[in-house]
């Protein structure tokens, strides 16, 4: 490839090995940036969400760090990657906002024990709430194709990522880009400017900080998972909350930003279910299937006068068979992120 022109060839590449694409000596045209950098899209946005904790942010992140790459792009020497170059600039645009941004939590970061599920419900406006990432804001609509999605749903469940955001900002982006994206540590100091040492000292902080928060990716759901999840919804939809009992673990937990507490167990999921669900008798509450943060969600409906409309938007954690976590959201912006309209129609 010479000058400006982009071979079919090197595109296929890039899009085939994007962690090694590099673009021809010479060649900075918009087309060789498109086909080198979109692709990283979807990663790119899975890593200021895990920095940021906000898909709402993440995006924003991403939109300004292609800004800065293309504005670069001509003055780009090719001794990394793109994919290491776009990281750089992603993982620095993210630590800017973080200078100014409030740090987010989840009820569990809130230092304090489980909440009695019979009493009042308390608002917390004031706090800045990890947010889901709905598979649909990270692919707009399109299939992914396995090995992207691979890097794009490691390390985005919530409670690695409500985990993350205790951490100083460097701290961190060590930690993701060390234990997450496996970049070495050379590969780390160079991204963030710091020393070998710096990135050591930095990571053995973050591990400790996080304790056994793992950012794990987890597998295709198992048909006894898939059953859980059905089993869930069939007992909210028939109002039978007792049949929680052989769908929940019994470290379940709970937990609905804005509200500040969080609930641990089966019977405290079915006092707060009984207690503060606006539902009444079966068919109050209707259900459709999403998915966010590399798990199975749920948007979840109340009956009204002329229909359903949204009112909690949950993010599940499933392992073994059983729901383990539970971690609910209000509000029309994430409905409208995964996808799901804000309003069903009557059941026949």
């Amino acid at each position: 490839m010479t000058g400006s022109r982009t071979t079919r060839e090197s595109v296929t590449s890039t899009v085939n090995a994007p962690s090694t694409a590099r673009p021809e000596p010479g060649d900075r045209s918009p087309e060789t940036f498109t086909a080198l950098a979109a692709p990283l899209r979807p990663e790119l946005l899975a890593h200021c969400y895990r920095m940021l904790g906000s898909a709402t942010a993440a995006e924003d992140r991403v939109q300004e760090a292609y800004l800065r790459a293309w504005q670069a792009f001509h003055a780009f020497d090719g001794r990394s990657s793109v994919r290491t170059w776009m990281y750089k600039i992603a993982t620095n645009t993210c630590l800017s906002a973080l200078t100014s941004a409030s740090r987010r939590v989840l009820p569990t970061g809130l230092g304090q024990g489980p909440g009695d599920p019979r009493a009042d419900l308390v608002s917390r406006d004031d706090l800045a709430w990890v947010e889901p990432l709905p598979d649909r804001v990270l692919w707009q609509g399109a299939a992914p194709d396995p090995a992207e999605a691979s890097v794009a749903r490691e390390g985005v469940g919530l409670a690695f990522v409500a985990a993350v955001q205790l951490l100083p900002p460097r701290q961190r982006a060590v930690l993701v880009l060390r234990e997450v994206l496996r970049f070495s540590a050379a590969e780390t100091a160079e991204h963030l400017d710091i020393t070998v040492a710096a990135v050591n000292s930095a990571l053995q902080r973050a591990r400790a900080a996080v304790g056994d928060v793992e950012p794990e990716s987890l597998p295709a759901l198992s048909p006894q998972d898939e059953q859980a999840v059905a089993d869930f919804v069939a007992a909210f939809e028939a109002h039978d909350l007792a049949r929680l009992t052989d769908v929940l673990t019994s470290d379940l937990v709970w937990q609905m930003p804005p509200f500040d507490r969080w609930y641990s167990g089966v019977q405290d999921a079915i006092d707060l279910s009984a207690t503060h669900c606006p539902a009444a008798a079966a068919d109050d509450l209707a259900f459709l299937a999403a998915r966010a943060n590399g798990r199975p969600a749920l948007g979840m409906y109340l009956r009204d006068e002329s229909g359903y409309a949204r009112f909690q938007f949950q993010v599940l954690d499933v392992r073994d068979g059983r729901i383990e976590a539970v971690t609910g959201y209000f509000g029309d912006g994430v409905f409208d992120a995964a996808g799901l309209p804000h309003r069903l129609p009557p059941i026949d």
